[in-house]
């Protein structure tokens, strides 16, 4: 079995005890923390082999990024 597979299982297992909205807003926010926590640890790692530093970061600031209209 993956742990894929496993994750599913503990998922669906985990969703049976969701009994409420607030209950589903817990859950939901538990995962979002998860994979930020993931994705901090990825960005810390590409920082400490310096793949990114302070000039990278500075040069995303810079960059142009199209503005979003409500269209979008």
């Amino acid at each position: 079995m993956s742990y894929t597979q496993i994750a599913q299982m503990e998922l669906f297992n985990a969703l049976k005890g969701i009994n409420s909205e607030a209950d589903l807003n817990e859950f939901k926010d538990l995962v979002a923390h998860f994979f930020a926590m993931k994705a901090q640890r990825a960005i810390d790692d590409l920082w400490d082999n310096g793949t990114i530093n302070e000039d990278t970061i500075n040069q995303w600031g810079s960059e142009h990024m199209p503005q979003l209209t409500n269209d979008q």
